[in-house]
């Protein structure tokens, strides 16, 4: 508005300016200075109806006492907002509209934001999708076409930005950022934080694959039970009679020499990947309590082990001070002639192996505790986290995952045979107990 009065003025004649009041023209110094510069320069008076602020130098005083009280009111207001606002994000909600695939709903003081019945279906299958390491943007959002998957009624289509943003966005995984400060959200999370760190991994090129991986199960990661050849696998293609073609991966025994004994079985692609993951079900201990009282057993007994290593160091370099100790006033006494020389070398080599032993030991006794407390940990996680890791991982991480957890892969005519390595082994174990033995704690 100024702008176009200090434009217009000559040409329109404008002679004053009437306001409501001070703080409706300007409620910072900058402003107030503009004002004063329309009336110096064009000489156009400034008229308030609920302000009088006189002529001279009392009047200039009380106007900018006005402005400078209007600009108080201004800071303070803003100091308070955002004080309420970071109030909010501390209790653990996002004090603005929710990302995609959640709604918000104010009249619920305990959910203020909740997952969206669609849309976080649809954010979820964009992970999903993304996770598997051989999906462009390009081609995620003709998936997403594909399979009825809608962004925005006026805009259906997921355009790169809008699949950038989500997959970047850590709300899922309940975390959020307001003004540079990184807060714990409360809202209900709908994404796996394995899967979210594996489209990261993707996104920044450390997990992403060139091609589409047609049959990720060959090449020698399974083998068969009978003969222990690589297992391949092809696909077989079916007409319809619509026109179209249905198409499936199987798998079969890479012997191309077979006896008559040899089995000829085709197992269908799906029903392999399932049965690896019931496999990889069976790591998974009972429940999460389950979980952290095993990490607490294992903590308290490093904790013993450890009390148990500073006892027995403390004793044997007290030993080892006494031998020391012994070593010296045997040389002081051959120096004074008090034994023998024949005495002294027996005595003397009687020490110094004995000394060897202790020092030896001592070496052996260091064993890093909080290490292995820490390994320990990983394991019992890895073990807890395998069938969700399998799902959210594209087929480069699954066969590693495989080669982790297990040392064979066979199958046969009907079954999937994996030889746990240690120490999954006897998380696979635990999973056959019956359950009549009552509870674990």
């Amino acid at each position: 508005m100024l702008q176009w009065v200090r434009e217009n003025s000559k040409r329109e004649q404008v002679g004053a300016i009437l306001f409501h009041k001070l703080d409706r023209a300007c409620r910072n110094v900058r402003d107030a200075v503009r004002l004063q510069d329309l009336k110096d320069t064009f000489g156009i008076q400034l008229l308030f109806v609920e302000n009088e602020f006189g002529k001279g130098a009392a009047g200039m005083l009380n106007f900018n006492m006005m402005v400078a009280f209007s600009q108080y009111y201004s800071d303070n207001l803003r100091d308070e907002v955002l004080k309420g606002l970071l109030e909010k994000c501390e209790q653990g909600w996002l004090p603005a509209s929710a990302p995609f695939g959640y709604i918000n709903d104010t009249a619920d003081k305990n959910e203020p934001i909740k997952p969206h019945p669609q849309e976080s279906l649809t954010v979820q299958r964009i992970f999903e999708l993304y996770s598997q390491g051989c999906t462009t943007f390009e081609s995620l959002a003709d998936q997403l076409a594909a399979e009825g998957h809608v962004c925005r009624s006026n805009s259906p289509r997921f355009y790169r930005t809008v699949l950038s943003y989500i997959l970047n966005n850590k709300f899922y995984i309940g975390k959020f950022s307001y003004h540079g400060r990184e807060f714990k959200g409360k809202h209900r999370t709908i994404i796996d934080r394995s899967v979210f760190e594996n489209c990261q991994d993707i996104l920044k090129g450390r997990n992403r694959r060139r091609r589409e991986v047609k049959l990720p199960l060959a090449g020698g990661i399974l083998r068969c039970h009978y003969c222990g050849q690589a297992i391949t696998g092809e696909h077989i293609r079916r007409k319809l009679k619509c026109g179209g073609c249905n198409e499936h991966v199987y798998y079969r025994c890479g012997n191309d020499i077979q006896g008559d004994a040899h089995p000829r079985v085709r197992w269908n692609g799906e029903d392999v990947e399932e049965a690896i993951l019931a496999e990889l079900n069976k790591l998974k201990l009972p429940s999460h309590e389950v979980a952290d009282w095993l990490k607490d057993v294992v903590n308290e007994t490093l904790a013993d082990e450890t009390a148990l290593r500073i006892n027995r160091q403390t004793s044997m370099k007290k030993r080892e001070s006494e031998l020391k100790t012994k070593q010296q006033r045997l040389l002081d006494a051959f120096l004074e002639g008090n034994i023998e020389k024949d005495v002294f070398e027996a005595k003397n080599i009687e020490i110094r192996n004995e000394l060897s032993r202790v020092q030896t030991a001592s070496l052996s006794n260091t064993t890093n505790t909080a290490e292995v407390g820490k390994i320990a940990e990983e394991v019992i996680n890895i073990a807890q986290n395998a069938a969700d890791r399998w799902r959210g991982s594209n087929w480069e991480a699954r066969r590693e995952l495989l080669d982790i957890l297990s040392l064979n892969r066979t199958l046969d005519e009907g079954t999937l045979c994996l030889t746990w390595a240690s120490p999954f082994d006897a998380f696979a174990e635990m999973a056959s107990i019956d359950s009549s033995r009552g509870d674990w704690i």
